[in-house]
């Protein structure tokens, strides 16, 4: 019976993407660096050995028996890259990676390529929904990577019919969360007084069985040759919201207390935290109005039990971390 690639399979969505589709019942393979780093899979998973990815991946005999494959796989978004050349690091696993494994799948008959991909294609800092209707306008090297990987996959799609799904996720959430929402929860546990009382933002997040079930929905009911869908929990929420929900589902109190804008971007700038502050403050929201409408997907959990989750997480086992 034809099987699901994974790639990426060991990695923070990738673990939950691969128990979620064994627990349905899909055969699925897990491409992975080594096989040391798949010791933490369902023994339902075959486990394949691909080695890093880049230009030059050899996928030919990983792809045997494969009909789709979820590409989760990638260099992820650093805020303080120390590469001297980070757009040329990105393009070479992010946007050469994917477009060797999308044209080697094509040659070997895979039928469907699902990418993830990220919303910053759209852009930052918009005071309106993104759509999928929004011209890219991604602002660092880690979403021009993206953005660059989706061109290319439309290229292919269009060139040899092999169907393809690009989903574009706002910051994902769950239990084994790390970077800044992690960081948000570890400041809101130890009582840290938080100056964001005053800011008025809408920003979108997924709880991470949320994309799964998303990546899953798109495995089975998708028909047509190419789509993009922006996804989310369909809850938009500020940043003052998001730490008072943080301290209601860890039980601690809620220390907020108010800073100008421009004083809180004074500190980003002085402290090097630009990029973390602009996120806190400004907005970034979803219309997930579109593969609502076309799959006839709605989010299996609220944002209040996917942070209750995370939470629970956090205080038996995240907190020693």
């Amino acid at each position: 019976m034809p099987h699901v690639l994974v790639t990426g399979a060991n990695g923070f969505i990738g673990k939950v993407l691969c128990e979620e589709m064994a627990i349905k019942g899909l055969n699925v393979c897990a491409s992975v660096r080594s096989l040391n780093s798949a010791l933490s899979l369902p023994r339902e998973v075959e486990i394949r050995e691909t080695g890093s990815i880049g230009p030059d991946t050899y996928w030919t005999k990983t792809l045997e028996n494969v009909e789709s494959i979820v590409h989760l796989a990638g260099r992820v978004h650093m805020f303080n890259d120390s590469s001297s050349d980070p757009l040329s690091e990105y393009r070479s696993v992010n946007t050469a990676g994917t477009e060797r494994l999308a044209r080697v799948a094509a040659s070997s008959g895979v039928r469907l390529f699902i990418f993830l991909s990220t919303i910053k294609v759209n852009g930052e800092g918009k005071n309106t929904p993104y759509t999928e209707e929004d011209i890219p306008s991604p602002q660092d090297s880690y979403a021009v990577s993206k953005w660059e990987a989706e061109e290319k996959l439309k290229s292919i799609a269009g060139e040899t019919g092999m169907k393809v799904v690009i989903i574009r996720a706002p910051m994902v959430y769950g239990p084994w969360v790390k970077a800044n929402f992690f960081r948000l929860l570890k400041m809101v546990d130890r009582g840290i007084p938080l100056p964001f009382s005053g800011v008025d933002n809408r920003r979108s997040i997924i709880y991470i069985n949320n994309l799964a079930d998303v990546i899953i929905h798109c495995l089975i009911n998708f028909k047509a040759g190419l789509k993009t869908y922006l996804v989310s929990d369909c809850e938009n929420i500020s940043t003052p919201q998001l730490v008072r929900q943080i301290a209601k589902s860890l039980g601690k109190p809620v220390r907020l207390f108010y800073a100008p804008i421009f004083m809180l971007r004074l500190g980003g700038l002085l402290t090097g935290k630009s990029h973390t502050i602009e996120r806190l403050i400004n907005s970034l929201y979803i219309d997930p109005s579109k593969i609502i409408k076309e799959l006839n997907w709605q989010p299996p959990f609220t944002f209040e039990q996917g942070l209750k989750e995370t939470a629970e997480w956090y205080k038996s086992r995240g907190k020693r971390y």
